[in-house]
C-alpha cells in the first residue's frame, strides 16, 4: 500500500514539476556485472540508450589510424586539441544530431557508454568552451584499457570543462568496469565496480562515498571536497561523511520518478529482495544468483509488468509506452545493448555487442562481434569520415530522409507494435524468445569455429562470425515484415 501511494505521488509530481518532466528524453539506463557476478564469467555491460525526438542509429567500424605530426582536433564548441600518434580501431553507435547519445567498443574491448546525470553546478570554469561529445569518442580512440581511458577523459575534463550540466559514463573491459561521473566544469570523480556485485544507473548520480588516497577504487579531482565546500554544498559538521551524489547532484533529479523506480525496478529483480522507495539505494549489490545475459535482457525490456508501476496492466490499457511513469523500456528508447566482454579468447571474438535495434522487448539481442571487418551495408548510409563531419547536422525528418536505413525499418515496425501491442504482443515473445535461445546456444559452437581459424586465416575467422550475425539480422527483419505487413 505504501509504493501504491508513492506511485499516485510521483504521478503528480511528473505533471507538476517542468524540470522533471523535462527529463522525459532523457532517460537512459545502465546495468554493470561484474565477472564473478556473471554466470559465464564475462564482465557484462547492458544498456538502453534513449532519447528525445526522431533518431537513427548508424552502424560503424572505424579503423585504426596513424595521424600526421602536428594533426590536431576541434571540438564541437571550439578547443583545438593535439590528436595522437595513433587511434585504436572501434566498433561506433553513432546518432546524428545528438551531442550525448554515441556508445563505443574498441580493439582492446574498452566499452563506453552513458547516462545524463543533472549536476547542481551553476558556475561551471570551461577553457574554449570546454569538452562534451568528443570527451568519450577520445577515451575510445585512446585507451588501451578501462582505467587508462578513465585517466584519459579526467585529464581532458580538468583541462577543458564539461560543456554539460554532469553525466555519468560506464567505462568496462574484460577485466575491470568503471562509473566516470562528470560535473558541469572541470570536477569528476570515478569508482571501480566490484568483480562480485551489479550495479544500476539511472538518470543521476550513483556514487556516494569517495576515498581518493586508493587509488584502485578511485580516481577524480582533487579539490571535489574542498570546492564543495568552498560552494557551501558541503559541511562536515552539518553533513556527516562525504557523499558525492547528494553534494554534486541537482536534487530534483535525485527525487524524480523517472528515476527512483527504474532503480527500484533493477534492484527487485537482481536480488530477489525488497527495498523501499524512501531508501537510498547501495552504489553496488551482491546479486540473488549468477546473472545470465537473458536475465538482464529481459531487465532492460522491463515496463514494471506484474507491479503496481504497470499502468497498462500487462497490455490491457494499451501498450506499456504510453503512461506517464518511464519505465526501463520506455517509449523514446533508440536501441538496447548487452556487451559480453571476455579475457580468454582474442578481442575479436570475445568481445560481443548483443544489440536490439529501437526496442529491447520486441527485438532479439543478436550479436555483432567486434572482428567483424565490415557492417551490413544498409546499417549505415554513409561512412565514419562523413558522418562525423555530419554528426551535428541531422536533416529534419531524419527517418523519412533516410528511409533505405535499416533503422527506419526498426523504428516503424516499433510504431506499429506499439499501436496493436496487445494484438502482436505475444507472438512476437514467443519468437523473439526462441530465436534468442537459439542463437545463445549456437554462439559456443560458432566461436569455436572461429577460433581455429583465428590465428592461420584470420579473415575467414571473422568472416564466419559476420555469417552468424547477418544470417539472424536477416531472419529477425523478415519477422518484422511478416507482421509489420
Amino acid at each position: 500500500m505504501k509504493r501504491l501511494h508513492l506511485f499516485f505521488l510521483l504521478s503528480v509530481l511528473i505533471g507538476l514539476s517542468p524540470a522533471i518532466g523535462q527529463q522525459a528524453g532523457f532517460n537512459c539506463y545502465t546495468l554493470v556485472v561484474g565477472e564473478e557476478a556473471s554466470q559465464n564469467g564475462s564482465l557484462l555491460i547492458a544498456h538502453n540508450e534513449d532519447d528525445h525526438g526522431e533518431n537513427l542509429v548508424n552502424w560503424f567500424k572505424v579503423p585504426r589510424k596513424v595521424h600526421d605530426e602536428g594533426e590536431t582536433i576541434t571540438l564541437h564548441n571550439g578547443a583545438v586539441i593535439p590528436q595522437v600518434d595513433t587511434t585504436y580501431e572501434y566498433l561506433w553507435l553513432e546518432m546524428p544530431g545528438m551531442e550525448f547519445a554515441d556508445s563505443y567498443m574498441n580493439e582492446h574491448g574498452v566499452t563506453i557508454a552513458s547516462n545524463a546525470c543533472p549536476s547542481r553546478e551553476d558556475q561551471p570554469e570551461l577553457t574554449d568552451g570546454g569538452i562534451g561529445y568528443w570527451l568519450r569518442r577520445l577515451m575510445a580512440e585512446r585507451g588501451s584499457s578501462a582505467r587508462e581511458a578513465v585517466q584519459i577523459g579526467g585529464e581532458l575534463v580538468e583541462k577543458y570543462g564539461y560543456a554539460s550540466s554532469g553525466r555519468t559514463y560506464t567505462v568496462a573491459d574484460q577485466d575491470e568496469a568503471w562509473v566516470m561521473s562528470v560535473v558541469n566544469g572541470k570536477h569528476w570523480v570515478a569508482q571501480r565496480v566490484p568483480d562480485n556485485k551489479v550495479m544500476i544507473i539511472p538518470n543521476y548520480y550513483t556514487i556516494t562515498s569517495v576515498n581518493l588516497s586508493n587509488d584502485e577504487i578511485y580516481m577524480g579531482s582533487d579539490d571535489l571536497v574542498s570546492y564543495a565546500k568552498k560552494r557551501g554544498w558541503y559541511e562536515p559538521k552539518r553533513d556527516g561523511a562525504f557523499n558525492f551524489r547528494k553534494v554534486y547532484g541537482n536534487p530534483q533529479t535525485l527525487a524524480s520518478p523517472r528515476n527512483i523506480p527504474r532503480k527500484w525496478r533493477g534492484l527487485e529483480l537482481l536480488t530477489g529482495k525488497n527495498y523501499e522507495m524512501e531508501e537510498p539505494f547501495p552504489f553496488a549489490v551482491k546479486p540473488k544468483e549468477k546473472i545470465t545475459r537473458q536475465k538482464i535482457m529481459k531487465v532492460l525490456a522491463d515496463h514494471y509488468e506484474g507491479t503496481e508501476w504497470d499502468e497498462s496492466q500487462y497490455y490491457k490499457y494499451g501498450n506499456p509506452h504510453a503512461g506517464g511513469v518511464n519505465s526501463i523500456c520506455a517509449p523514446h528508447n533508440q536501441y538496447g545493448f548487452v556487451a559480453e566482454l571476455r579475457k580468454d579468447m582474442p578481442v575479436d571474438i570475445g568481445a560481443v555487442m548483443w544489440l536490439a535495434p529501437r526496442r529491447p522487448c520486441i527485438q532479439p539481442y543478436v550479436p555483432w562481434y567486434f572482428g567483424m571487418a565490415e557492417i551490413p551495408g544498409d546499417f549505415a548510409l554513409t561512412n565514419p569520415q562523413s558522418a562525423l563531419e555530419n554528426h551535428f547536422y541531422a536533416p529534419e525528418n531524419i527517418l523519412e530522409y533516410n528511409e533505405e536505413h535499416a533503422f527506419a525499418e526498426y523504428a516503424q515496425y516499433a510504431e506499429q507494435v506499439d499501436a496493436h501491442y496487445g494484438k502482436y504482443i505475444e507472438e512476437i515473445k514467443a519468437f523473439k524468445s526462441e530465436l534468442q535461445e537459439e542463437m545463445l546456444k549456437k554462439q559456443d559452437e560458432i566461436e569455436k569455429k572461429a577460433l581455429k581459424l583465428y590465428d592461420s586465416d584470420k579473415e575467414a575467422s571473422v568472416k564466419v562470425l559476420f555469417d552468424f550475425t547477418k544470417k539472424y539480422l536477416d531472419i529477425t527483419r523478415d519477422q518484422m515484415d511478416k507482421i509489420y505487413n
